[in-house]
């Protein structure tokens, strides 16, 4: 029987090669190269570019992935909404940290990268919280037209808590290591204070005064009930 020199490459997925330059960014730092990412998937560039486009194809699945990930740490169901404000947002921004800690590297990069050349000659704009926003919105307004409230402006609420979550991270992540983990807590206490004035005014613009401490859906139904017409 012939015996063949060569063994046939076994296939590689998308998902393998993002694993792979996951762990290169966080041994490495925010700045991968392609062959680094190539070598620690175990195949050669040209392989990797028949999965990837280009490097903008590979950054935005990396980018899908973190953002995946980040979600269901922090939390997606409505039931946050049962919890008094501060609880709740406390909850999902401790998960979000922890998810953060477990890839500092990952999102330092992913910041940096947020603007890089397609091979066509387009320009790719990362979005790292479009996807967060438009979820946030999305949730939102099921509980605005629940209760109801009136909804207009909730997609610009969410933009703008995204916003600061996002840039109040860059600023977490700038600190030096020793002294991140320490700051996780005021990290925390931050965010959820500026989140909630950003709810706080968007309620209040509706002439709703709520309790940071109290269920928002409470809040919200002591509201709806106010405004029932009597007799």
């Amino acid at each position: 029987m012939a015996r063949s020199d060569r063994s046939t490459p076994r296939t590689i997925t998308r998902a393998e090669i993002v694993d792979a330059a996951v762990r290169v960014i966080d041994r490495d730092g925010p700045r991968p190269s392609m062959d680094d990412i190539a070598r620690a998937a175990g195949i050669t560039k040209p392989r990797l570019y028949r999965q990837f486009a280009d490097k903008a194809d590979l950054y935005t699945e990396i980018g899908n992935q973190m953002a995946t990930s980040v979600a269901a740490a922090a939390g997606n169901d409505l039931t946050l909404m049962l919890q008094p404000p501060r609880v709740a947002l406390r909850r999902v921004l401790t998960g979000y940290a922890d998810s953060i800690l477990q890839h500092p590297n990952v999102f330092r990069f992913l910041g940096q990268a947020h603007v890089t050349q397609n091979a066509d000659g387009s320009v790719l704009q990362f979005d790292l919280g479009r996807a967060a926003a438009d979820r946030f919105a999305g949730q939102a307004r099921e509980v605005a037209e629940s209760v109801p409230i009136d909804a207009t402006g909730i997609d610009y609420l969410a933009r703008a808590v995204v916003g600061v979550v996002v840039a109040i991270t860059d600023l977490w992540l700038g600190e030096a290591d020793s002294e991140r983990r320490g700051g996780t807590a005021e990290f925390i206490e931050q965010a959820t204070e500026f989140v909630w004035g950003l709810i706080d005014g968007f309620l209040r613009r509706q002439g709703i005064s709520a309790d940071p401490d109290t269920p928002i859906f409470t809040s919200l139904a002591a509201v709806n009930q106010a405004r029932q017409p009597t007799g």
